[in-house]
């Protein structure tokens, strides 16, 4: 059994996150586009604070406010790539793709906090069209991540929307709902 300990996080799916609340459950596929322009105009907030602030660590094993929202642009973006691969081919295998070493290789605590949001604007804003435009049985379309993972469409976007949120929460900046 999937438990909060380890680190498939798709336990969220069936019940809330002790950590930051959110019922990916109780929230209907079809809401997830206005969950992600929340989220994206709460980021907005979080990397305007000044550079110094936004690099800073809590501790060395925590990622800094900065380096979350690279992480959460970059969600965006690969899980908008892969659930347009869900749309176009029932039981896509999606690529692995390693977060720390993505953290580390693409220097996410240098990068520049204004252009980090202006990208994870647009690429939420991307993700929040493509998931208005999904449609009856399209929920339903099937990916697997290469730990063998297994998600439609409807579970996916409402997996991607927490990992969004739960960092927001992270960085002490929570998604009011």
């Amino acid at each position: 059994m999937i438990t909060p300990d380890t680190k498939d996080w798709t336990w969220v799916l069936d019940r809330p996150c002790p950590a930051c609340g959110f019922a990916a459950a109780e929230t209907r596929a079809q809401d997830v586009p206005g969950l992600v322009r929340q989220s994206v105009a709460r980021w907005a907030q979080v990397l305007a604070d000044e550079p110094e602030r936004l690099r800073a660590r809590p501790r060395p094993d925590v990622w800094s406010p900065l380096e979350y929202g690279c992480h959460a642009r970059d969600v965006f973006r690969r899980c908008d790539e892969r659930m347009r691969l869900m749309l176009a081919e029932d039981g896509a295998r999606f690529p692995n793709w390693d977060q720390d070493a993505t953290a580390v290789e693409d220097r996410y605590g240098e990068q520049d906090p204004r252009q980090v949001a202006d990208e994870l604007a647009a690429w939420g804003e991307t993700f929040a069209e493509h998931i208005d435009e999904v449609d009856g049985a399209q929920w339903e379309r099937r990916g697997s991540r290469s730990d063998g993972a297994v998600f439609t469409v409807d579970s996916f976007v409402r997996y991607v929307v927490h990992d969004v949120v739960h960092h927001l929460h992270d960085v002490g900046a929570p998604l009011q709902r």
